[in-house]
């Protein structure tokens, strides 16, 4: 799995992609709903092993699940009027899409059991055929020395860079169509 500021990032830059302009709050939530699907990491806690549906990476890393998640943060943006510019269905797909990413990222890297995308339909577990962005261990401990910077090396190229890429890009091309629509 990528570390959780990197899960983050990419949700950012979804939401720079998808809830133009700058809508910190709704990105925030974003972020939030990219993160939370690794707090199945409580199911080793629980003795609950890891190809269980409820286990790491099982159900929390679903679609359906992106969409249920997708549904409540969409309910608590439009609760608290965070982002008034953007219809709900927008909404919903930006959360969607920003929790779907966490699958999505985590089928990208060296390790792991896979991820099961149709849980709780099937506990089938996928991953891409090309998984450039090295595991992050599970634990902080672990996560310290040469395995972290290897780590951060990788989600640096793999996931920090295409999200600087895409949200320096959304700005150009907001800032070329607000230019051209200047009157002369």
């Amino acid at each position: 799995m990528p570390t959780v500021l990197s899960h983050a990032v990419a949700a950012t830059a979804i939401g720079a992609a998808m809830i133009p302009p700058p809508r910190l709050p709704v990105w925030g939530l974003g972020a939030l709903c990219a993160v939370l699907p690794d707090l199945d990491v409580i199911a080793f806690a629980l003795g609950l092993p890891y190809g269980h549906v409820l286990g790491h990476r099982g159900l929390s890393h679903s679609l359906p699940f992106a969409a249920g998640l997708a549904l409540v943060a969409t309910a608590v943006a439009a609760r608290r009027r965070l982002d008034a510019g953007s219809s709900a269905l927008r909404l919903w797909a930006f959360f969607f899409v920003a929790t779907a990413s966490h699958g999505l990222l985590d089928a990208m890297t060296s390790g792991g059991f896979g991820i099961a995308f149709f849980a709780p339909f099937s506990n089938a577990r996928y991953f891409f055929p090309w998984r450039p962005i090295v595991v992050s261990p599970i634990g902080i401990g672990a996560f310290l020395g040469h395995r972290g910077l290897e780590v951060m090396s990788s989600e640096l190229v793999w996931i920090w860079l295409p999200a600087a890429a895409v949200v320096f890009g959304c700005w150009l091309t907001r800032r070329g169509r607000a230019t051209s629509r200047r009157p002369l």
